[in-house]
């Protein structure tokens, strides 16, 4: 893969290369309408595909929380076309690298020194490029490392990068008004965590302690004096990566094993620790030759308040869904409904909130649920197609909830779509078990 000596870091700089990504898009859009004119049965398919294309490409040289975007994006499979959700995937853990020099004069800058003199050997080629850092493999005093760097201006690029996302997204997502503001403020803010890699360090050796009691996953050790803000230093963790496994995988004990764990282990964070990895892309786990989940980034970790957790997993069970009263006054505690709300609107919203809870809180209705069966996934889709399809939700202001909800919603579908890779049967109360001695636990 072309590697990269130079990205751009200034506002005038990154703009200027989303401004040609637009060119291009507006050139595919004129072309799909002149072929649709020969054509009046052509339909976006090829547009979709073109426009990923040039999309991708463009956000792939600016890295950042650009990229970081379409990173997120990619998981919420029933939002985007397939062909924007295949491409923007690879930002995963596929994106051009830094080039040698440029990796050189990173680690100058941050240690005062190159990598060949801090390890006893450094691969200058990364094994492994995403949105915000890119990894190398080194090895010191006989152990094994792998050495995260992140891509230079990052951190400082982010308020304008979002900044010039925001238009596109509101649009998206049917975003109007203020409201807008606390949804960006915690993109940001989580980003701005994410560039922090000595925050990193400690959010990784404090997760590592507290989930060592979940069975059947492995997390790396991490070495301070090898880390500082830009670049982190672990143990090289072997296995591949969790969608690698997916792919390629006939076991359905193995896969039940990891599924298992997966659940385990983000039931364990949300009702144990009240704290979660919000990032749960397949790029950041691995499976071993033993089947064991091995779990190797935490730089989003999302802290749950109190005052969102209880009305936010009041309604995971269908009696309280189906108690109107109790139903409508967490509604208020989440921000959806609001005081302000005409009747008209606060029947609207309640009903479809409540259609949406109900299915995707499902699985806890259930002692075993089966993520491999298509029956959930086929009502996820229609539900995310009759909403797409609503003349009347789109003329009303989607944006609706708590700021909480953007990553803890982003941990669910994260979570439920590798489940749903995996095509693995979990037992739903199984991680109760580890919340004994656990003192911010409150369920039973």
């Amino acid at each position: 893969m072309k590697t990269i000596d130079k990205i751009p870091t200034s506002k005038i700089g990154r703009t200027t290369e989303l401004v040609k990504t637009g060119i291009k898009v507006g050139g595919n859009y004129l072309k799909y309408y002149g072929n649709k004119v020969v054509k009046p049965s052509l339909d976006k398919e090829q547009l979709n595909q073109d426009n990923a294309e040039d999309i991708y490409n463009g956000l792939k040289n600016l890295k950042g929380s650009a990229l970081k975007v379409a990173q997120m994006l990619s998981m919420e499979k029933n939002i985007l076309p397939e062909a924007y959700v295949e491409r923007f995937s690879l930002s995963q853990f596929s994106v051009p690298p830094l080039s040698a020099p440029l990796v050189r004069k990173t680690f100058k800058k941050y240690f005062g020194d190159y990598p060949e003199n801090l390890y006893d050997t450094f691969a200058t080629q990364s094994i492994n490029a995403a949105s915000i850092g890119q990894v190398h493999q080194a090895f010191k005093n006989g152990k094994k490392l792998a050495v995260k760097i992140q891509y230079p201006g990052v951190a400082q690029s982010i308020s304008s990068d979002l900044a010039m996302v925001k238009p596109v997204a509101k649009k998206m997502f049917n975003i109007k008004g203020k409201e807008s503001d606390k949804y960006f403020g915690e993109v940001e803010q989580k980003l701005l965590e994410e560039t922090d890699y000595v925050l990193e360090l400690r959010q990784s050796q404090q997760m590592a302690e507290d989930c060592s009691i979940i069975d059947n996953i492995k997390f790396p050790s991490y070495y301070p004096e090898l880390s500082n803000h830009r670049i982190l230093t672990m143990d090289w963790m072997n296995g591949e990566h969790l969608s690698e496994f997916c792919s390629k995988n006939e076991d359905q004990e193995a896969a039940n094993k990891i599924g298992q764990t997966l659940w385990d282990y983000y039931m364990f964070q949300m009702h144990g620790l009240k704290a979660v990895n919000a990032d749960p892309h397949p790029g950041n786990f691995l499976v071993n030759d033993t089947h064991e989940l091995i779990a190797i980034d935490f730089g989003c970790i999302k802290q749950i308040p109190e005052d969102f957790y209880e009305p936010y997993f009041e309604l995971s069970s269908p009696e309280n869904i189906n108690n109107k009263e109790l139903f409508n006054k967490n509604m208020f505690k989440l921000e959806i409904l609001r005081k302000e709300d005409t009747s008209a609107e606060l029947a609207f919203f309640s009903e479809i909130f409540n259609e949406m809870i109900s299915l995707f809180t499902s699985p806890f209705a259930h002692e075993t649920f089966d993520f491999g069966d298509e029956t959930f996934w086929n009502r996820i889709a229609s539900l995310s197609d009759k909403f797409q399809n609503d003349a009347k939700l789109r003329k009303m202001d989607a944006g609706r909830g708590s700021k909480h909800f953007l990553y803890m919603n982003r941990t669910f579908f994260g979570l439920f779509n590798l489940l749903h890779d995996l095509k693995a049967e979990v037992q739903v109360n199984d991680f109760r078990k580890y919340l004994k001695n656990t003192p911010k636990a409150k369920v039973a």
